[in-house]
């Protein structure tokens, strides 16, 4: 028995990452080391996080759900991916496979990164990926692949 969640424009997830306690669903989380309760946005986390690792971003550098202070508040990013100075590399913000993208979720993602300042965000609900480079003028620019993780 699966999960009732769409199938996405990743890998699948390992056959025994996904399970049920109680009645709920949870996934296996590498990332965070425990077990999490598996909602429509977790679906796509662990499938984009999963996939970086594939593509050959070191797991030990992406962390996921972490608390940051942006304005004043407290809020949560979903992924980001650390270069080898521990400095952010790439902020990836997740929607539910079902929530359109929009100017505002890429919004949602710039303004964590003017705490973080990763050079690189993604925005992702699992089926439809936007990339870009954010350069130290400001300026941005679109890409259609991942950048080498060097």
């Amino acid at each position: 028995m699966k999960p009732d969640y769409p199938a996405l424009d990743f890998p699948p997830l390992e056959e025994d990452a996904v399970f049920v306690r109680q009645g709920l669903w949870y996934v296996r989380d590498p990332f965070r080391r425990k077990s999490v309760r598996l909602t429509p946005e977790e679906w796509v986390r662990q499938h984009l996080a999963r996939y970086l690792v594939a593509a050959g971003y070191p797991q030990g550098l992406i962390a996921l759900e972490k608390a940051i202070r942006v304005g004043g508040r407290t809020q949560r990013f979903d992924i980001v991916v650390f270069d080898r100075h521990n400095q952010p590399f790439m902020l990836v913000e997740c929607k539910r496979p079902e929530q359109n993208l929009t100017p505002d979720t890429l919004n949602q993602a710039a303004r964590y990164n003017t705490v973080l300042g990763a050079p690189y965000l993604m925005i992702s609900n699992g089926r439809k990926h936007y990339l870009c480079r954010v350069h130290p003028d400001g300026r941005t620019e679109f890409l259609k692949k991942l950048p080498r993780f060097a």
